[in-house]
């Protein structure tokens, strides 16, 4: 007994838990400037750059990368693929925190996040995308929320509860799908409004297309790197089921991406045609975009067939990364990078080392809250009551 208090102390200051409470005290501090002093004090955003990185990456990246929850969901309850039933519900809890996360970022973004509900109960402009955005988003956070909670039943004890909630998985996932095809696309159009702003390589009459099927394989490839972290820190976590199965998991989505990336690369290149933007390529930004397309879509593309094929999972997982990398690439590009490429350098926005703290604050949040949720409640195993309904 006396040797293990020092254990106990040694494992509490590990290198993670020291690192992400330096994090969470920078981060509470920025958030009372930022609610104190105003958006002016913590971010370089200005009349003609009204959207950042609080935007392009929490926003966008965040929504494009959370769509595991519809496509795993889908997958199994839709399409009947239950080989990939273990990876559900770590993907719809990876989702709900990313769109809860979303939502408190935009606190941080909207001058007055006071007012945010006021589209849903004062606003008569329903035609804005902004509203259906909004609504939709407010909509499948909730129905995220309802999906997660059989597991929080399931760890609190409530029998009735949760069997009453299971019954409308296949409509939640429904419901899932339609909204997310909904707000995914909606992002993209949005930026159909600032033809004169974004660059010509990124602005499309087809960027909701863009959206909503790099979506699909952003989410295909959030479940795999996901799966990848917990499998090597929260391996004690699962169980057999879970173990047995990842490598399915792995497998399957990367062929399924691969497919995806193919088809976005093509409508890519029919989108430049269409619109006659062939001359662009040459220039520097045209490389830009190259670099975007093929070494952040193509080439990870081609990692996921051959890993599909030869079946390597670690190849596969290094793709799965690259993707991620390629999906916040792609976003950033569109909100900040290519957004007023016009201006000169010296007026164009590059976030604040506040904007950039307060992001990684946000997402240090949800790392906290998944590994909070994920050791305490049967989500990486299923619950000794009702593993039968599963076979």
């Amino acid at each position: 007994m006396a040797q293990e208090k020092p254990i106990g102390e040694k494992n509490f200051f590990t290198p993670f838990n020291v690192i992400t409470g330096i994090i969470l005290l920078i981060g509470l501090i920025l958030t009372i400037l930022r609610f104190t002093k105003g958006l002016g004090t913590v971010t370089n955003l200005d009349n003609n750059n009204p959207w950042g990185i609080w935007i392009g990456f929490d926003l966008l990246c965040g929504v494009a990368l959370a769509a595991g929850g519809y496509v795993t969901s889908s997958a199994c309850y839709i399409f009947g693929l239950k080989r990939y039933h273990s990876a559900v519900r770590p993907a719809i809890l990876t989702a709900f925190l990313g769109y809860a996360l979303v939502v408190l970022a935009l606190h941080y973004d909207v001058g007055r996040p006071q007012s945010l509900t006021f589209p849903f109960i004062l606003s008569r402009g329903t035609s804005s995308l902004l509203f259906e955005v909004g609504l939709c988003v407010f909509l499948y956070l909730t129905v995220l929320f309802i999906e997660w909670t059989p597991a929080a039943f399931e760890w609190l004890g409530f029998k009735k509860l949760r069997n009453w909630v299971v019954r409308l998985t296949l409509l939640l996932t429904i419901l899932g799908v339609i909204l997310s095809t909904l707000h995914q696309s909606s992002l993209g159009a949005l930026f159909m409004i600032v033809p004169s702003k974004l660059h010509p390589l990124w602005y499309s009459g087809y960027i909701h297309v863009y959206f909503f099927i790099s979506s699909m394989f952003a989410g295909m490839s959030m479940v795999i790197f996901e799966g990848t972290l917990t499998h090597r820190y929260l391996h004690d976590k699962m169980d057999e089921t879970h173990l047995a199965e990842a490598d399915g998991v792995v497998l399957g989505f990367g062929k399924a991406a691969s497919f995806i990336m193919m088809g976005y690369v093509g409508i890519k290149i029919i989108g430049i045609s269409v619109d006659n933007n062939w001359h662009y390529l040459t220039t520097g930004w045209g490389a830009w975009f190259l670099l975007e397309l093929v070494g952040f879509v193509l080439f990870p593309a081609i990692l996921y067939s051959v890993g599909s094929r030869e079946k390597n999972t670690k190849l596969i997982r290094i793709a799965a990364i690259w993707t991620v990398l390629g999906i916040v690439l792609n976003r950033l590009n569109i909100s900040v990078v290519a957004f007023n490429y016009h201006l000169p350098s010296a007026e164009r926005y590059f976030p604040s080392f506040m904007e950039i703290g307060t992001t990684i604050f946000i997402v240090t949040v949800g790392v906290v809250v998944y590994k909070f949720i994920a050791t305490r409640m049967p989500i990486l195993y299923e619950h000794p009551e009702y593993k039968e309904e599963h076979h």
